[in-house]
């Protein structure tokens, strides 16, 4: 039997090419349960080759008999999951130091991601005290033997990782309800479960072309991957092109080694990252809808002097005075002027680079590929924000670990990749993963993106809670049928905008939380897990701290660290300066002791009046209960006597006195009075959909009485 055993290891890890991590953490001097995800008929098998010979796996009656001759030569017990009487077998089987494998998810995924945890993990733990090893399969939810070959191209030996994570325990909690217990250790069990698969998954040094090629192997060349209007590409040809357009453009970089680009959310856009992934080039992607002046000074930020752009997106967008302005400090690089050089041998050429699998050049200076990002803050020029090709990545580990997602799935894109959500989650997501992706240059054409998401089946859609409004108001109740995820972020998501959403289209909008340094997702609600009112729970592998802050009482300002957490900024002026340490979101948030996070204020978005601290997303929040509009919007300006005032903009005719009223009337201190209301004709808004609040502080320091 030895053998027999013997050869079938040689045999499954050959063939799976098995990566086993963890083996030396077990410890079965006590009770103990391993506790694997579940993605395929053959875990069980994988799980037998590589696990200690003693473990006990605990059966369904069904599995048990269609697969007693492979089950003879393992130890294991039989329950019927719907007789309560299974689980005090296993109880007693734990109590006598059998460790047993028991999966907490009950049944094969059949989505890809895991499923719900069931309590009966939670009730065993709790009633013997055992220790609980998370153990993680990645790869054989891609074989025949998993229950999505609907919906991922499969393969019949994939590589395969087992991970066997950090032991925990659930401890018995006195004067709490058995049921409560049970329900706050399937949370636990559910949440290790989650971090330990995307520990699974982590990298490092990641190239994201390379991760681009590899998709495209695991998918299929002939995968349509994105789409525009007119045309739409595979991953074949997105390889291709990207090998023709970056040997071209290698001769007209030559050795500057970040690039801008000043381009719209397009396949256009696409490509001619992935061709500056090939070169190892570092990608800065300029906000054009900051000005003529702001991406100059982004460019001086970056030491950036080649931008490559596109003749017809300057001339649609009306960009020509940025370009004439870029052009006498910068070279400019127009996409049809290289694709108008590119030759037959040029393809040629490219077409046997994607035949040989040509990987990415490296640059040696640098360990990590890079791209830049910039974000203006409250700072007067911008500032670039140093991603890693593994922040990234990671990032998008982290969320596929809470929201599952598969190739039947299809983004649609609207939002800038100039922005963090627009890149990482709209673009290199489902690049990498091989979700299909519809690209569509402007969030702002609110009648038109309720259309498109019809006509083209859309299933996912990202956006802020004001480009969503935008949406639900024009669109038909029809519109957005196929939807299954509709994210927020960016933003908060207004209450009325949730409600519209559910009340027209009975679809629930999920809130998440996120900053540009952070590649950019650090928290999401999920179908899973799920508080209203909340931006979610924080995404595996997120460490946070909470520092205390004066006058605040509620909360604290969080601090962060993880993998998707950025290398760090490039200042004007300054260059390069590596963050250490965690990364201060400027956010005063509280954390309740289910994890949920609820986002209290900005930091800066505080008045300090006659000493006390006064939140100006409350005064914000108490007009609009007032008047029942969103149009407004509260900054600062100094103030020689109290410190500071408060400026409230508005396109709604509003008084002072029917605030303080309001305010009064409502049980809160006059300090939340605005000092002056100022009406203007629309709020400045950003290219992400979110408030201007930097202008508009520079408005209101126009409108000070004590500047002039």
């Amino acid at each position: 039997m030895g053998i027999v055993d013997d050869l079938l290891k040689t045999v499954v890890n050959a063939s799976y090419r098995v990566e086993i991590e963890g083996l030396s953490k077990l410890d079965f001097s006590k009770p103990v349960i391993l506790a694997p995800n579940h993605v395929s008929i053959v875990d069980a098998v994988l799980l037998a080759c590589n696990l200690p010979k003693e473990v006990c796996y605990v059966v369904n009656t069904d599995i048990a008999k269609k697969y007693a001759s492979f089950l003879s030569q393992r130890k294991f017990i039989t329950v019927d999951p719907f007789n309560s009487y299974s689980i005090r077998k296993i109880v007693r089987e734990v109590k006598t130091g059998v460790p047993l494998v028991l999966f907490p998810e009950g049944r094969i995924t059949t989505t890809g991601g895991l499923m719900k945890i069931y309590s009966g993990l939670g009730y065993i733990a709790l009633r013997t005290g055992a220790t609980i090893y998370p153990i993680t399969l990645v790869g054989p939810e891609r074989t025949p033997f998993s229950y999505i070959t609907n919906k991922w191209k499969t393969h019949l030996f994939p590589k395969v990782r087992i991970r066997i994570g950090e032991a925990y325990t659930i401890p018995v909690k006195e004067g709490v309800s058995k049921r409560i217990q049970k329900e706050k250790a399937s949370n636990l069990v559910l949440r290790t479960m989650q971090r330990e698969l995307f520990y699974t998954k982590e990298k490092q040094h990641v190239q994201l072309f390379n991760e681009m090629l590899d998709a495209c192997r695991l998918n299929g060349p002939n995968r349509m991957i994105g789409e525009e209007l007119t045309q739409s590409i595979t991953y074949k040809k997105l390889a291709i092109s990207s090998y023709a357009l970056g040997d071209k453009l290698k001769g007209l970089v030559r050795n500057e080694q970040r690039i801008g680009t000043l381009l719209p959310t397009s396949l256009g856009h696409t490509v001619a990252l992935f061709s500056l992934f090939y070169l190892d080039k570092t990608a800065a992607l300029l906000n054009f809808s900051m000005g003529v002046q702001m991406v100059l000074e982004a460019c001086e930020t970056a030491s950036i002097t080649i931008i490559v752009t596109s003749r017809e997106f300057i001339q649609k967008a009306n960009l020509q005075p940025m370009a004439d302005a870029l052009a006498e400090h910068v070279q400019l690089i127009y996409l049809e002027d290289v694709k108008a050089s590119i030759s037959t041998n040029d393809k040629v050429k490219a077409l046997f680079a994607y035949i040989g699998n040509q990987r990415a050049f490296k640059v040696a200076s640098q360990q990590e590929s890079e791209l830049i990002l910039f974000t203006s803050g409250s700072e007067s020029k911008p500032k670039g924000v140093v991603l890693t090709h593994s922040n990234i990545y990671n990032n998008i580990q982290q969320v596929l670990t809470m929201m599952d997602m598969t190739s039947k799935d299809k983004f649609l894109n609207t939002l800038p990749m100039f922005h963090s959500f627009g890149l990482t989650v709209g673009t290199i997501l489902p690049i990498v993963t091989g979700i299909p992706v519809f690209f569509y240059p402007s969030p702002l054409h609110y009648k038109v993106i309720p259309e498109i998401a019809y006509d083209r089946n859309c299933t996912v859609l990202f956006g802020t809670s004001t480009f969503l409004a935008g949406y639900a108001r024009t669109a038909k109740p029809y519109d957005f049928y196929s939807m299954r995820h509709v994210v927020a972020g960016a933003e908060k998501l207004k209450d009325e905008v949730r409600q519209l959403w559910m009340d027209k289209f009975g679809i629930r909008v999920m809130e998440g939380y996120g900053t540009t340094e952070a590649s950019p997702i650090l928290s999401l609600n999920t179908q899973l897990l799920h508080k209203k009112g909340t931006v979610g729970q924080f995404l595996p592998g997120i460490r946070y701290e909470l520092e205390p802050i004066e006058g605040i009482s509620e909360g604290g300002n969080l601090w962060v660290d993880g993998a998707n957490v950025m290398k760090g900024y490039l200042f004007h002026g300054k260059g390069f300066e590596p963050r250490e340490g965690y990364y201060d979101c400027g956010d005063i948030v509280t954390v309740d002791d289910e994890g949920f996070i609820s986002i209290v204020a900005r930091k800066k978005r505080f008045a300090k009046i006659a000493g006390e601290m006064v939140s100006l997303h409350l005064v914000e929040q108490l007009v609009t209960e007032m008047v029942e509009d969103t149009r407004l919007a509260a900054v600062t300006a100094g103030d020689p006597r109290k410190g500071e005032r408060i400026y409230l903009f508005t396109s709604i005719p509003i008084t002072l006195r029917e605030v303080k009223e309001y305010v009064i009337a409502k049980g809160f201190s006059a300090l939340l009075v605005p000092s002056k209301i100022v009406e203007i004709a629309e709020l400045p808004l950003l290219g992400s959909g979110k408030v201007d609040y930097v202008t508009l502080k520079q408005w209101a320091e126009q409108e000070n009485p004590s500047n002039r």
